[in-house]
């Protein structure tokens, strides 16, 4: 039975600087998502993984490519078809004190969607307005509030609430915990993993923290100037990386007892510069001639398990 909710085929978003030259966010991306299940996209900041996942919703629109949600491909689908389509998939970004309306009060902000989608009626919204509040952990009276008056930890639920509140089947959380403390990172994770479970939900949960991605992802692509570099199960690919860019990640991860990490590799092209070769090459500390001819395709190594790398 093939359950395969999204996919994205040769997806590309380059954003012009000159005639000649793009920058080229994500480049050439292909992967599958099947239901219900976490996909975590991880790299370093600038690498295309919040572009990637604009470009999936639309929010930024794709230079091109291909991507199929449901059976039905939505990158060509007109401003009246995809507003329908979006109730279906939605996002949680990564700043709470920027993604809410200040000048709304919470249950307003939530209600707003199912009044787009029209769905229910007046009595009938409030009522899931008030359930989805307690749902997220927050108490319904807080509907009566404004964003101003919550802390961050609190704000993402309500982020959380809003992305749920018209029963999507996919959700791509952008960087939801990063700006939360620890303690509340643990708590928000917690509930995604619920909520994922509670509702049969699918995610794409995107995030520089590898440890993060590592708790929630069922698998991990592992993404650098644009392309997806490696991807695997995440068991696997944290125990045995094949990449030498995902190697050099972990590397630098530091652990309690080991001392120091170790030293990260150097700073690469800027995103602008075409490379004609690997795109980890002026970085790889295992280079070979062949490395900075041809770009290497990302092909599976073992089971489940790619890589795109000419020395494996």
């Amino acid at each position: 039975m093939n359950n395969e909710l999204l996919n994205v085929s040769r997806l590309k978003t380059y954003y012009p600087v000159s005639r000649k030259k793009a920058v080229k966010a994500v480049d050439d991306v292909s992967f599958s998502v099947k239901q219900g299940e976490i996909l975590g996209i991880v790299g370093e900041s600038g690498c295309g993984k919040s572009t990637l996942g604009k470009s999936i919703l639309r929010l930024t629109e794709p230079t091109s490519g291909k991507v199929t949600f449901l059976g039905k491909e939505i990158t060509g689908l007109g401003p009246k078809d995809l507003r329908k389509m979006r109730r279906q998939f939605q996002m949680i970004f990564q700043d709470p004190y920027a993604s809410l309306n200040p000048r709304m009060k919470i249950k307003d902000i939530l209600e707003e969607p199912l009044i787009v989608h029209k769905l229910g009626t007046k009595a009938e919204r409030k009522e899931v307005v008030r359930s989805m509040l307690g749902i997220v952990g927050l108490d319904a009276s807080y509907g009566e509030r404004y964003a101003h008056q919550f802390s961050g930890g609190q704000r993402q639920r309500i982020g959380i609430a809003k992305a749920l509140i018209t029963k999507p089947k996919l959700i791509i959380a952008d960087e939801p915990v990063s700006a939360l403390d620890v303690s509340v990172q643990a708590q928000i994770l917690n509930l995604l993993s619920d909520l994922q479970e509670a509702f049969s939900l699918t995610f794409l949960f995107i995030s520089h923290d590898l440890g993060v991605v590592r708790y929630i992802s069922d698998r991990v692509a592992v993404m650098y100037f644009g392309k997806i570099v490696e991807m695997a199960a995440a068991d696997a690919l944290f125990r045995a990386p094949k990449h030498p860019y995902t190697e050099s990640l972990l590397a630098a991860v530091p652990v309690i007892g080991k001392g120091e990490a170790d030293e990260a590799v150097s700073e690469g092209p800027a995103p602008a510069i075409d490379v004609k070769g690997c795109p980890f090459y002026g970085r790889c500390r295992k280079r070979e001639a062949r490395c900075k001819e041809a770009v290497p395709m990302l092909e599976e190594k073992t089971e489940g398990h790619y890589a795109a790398c000419h020395l494996l």
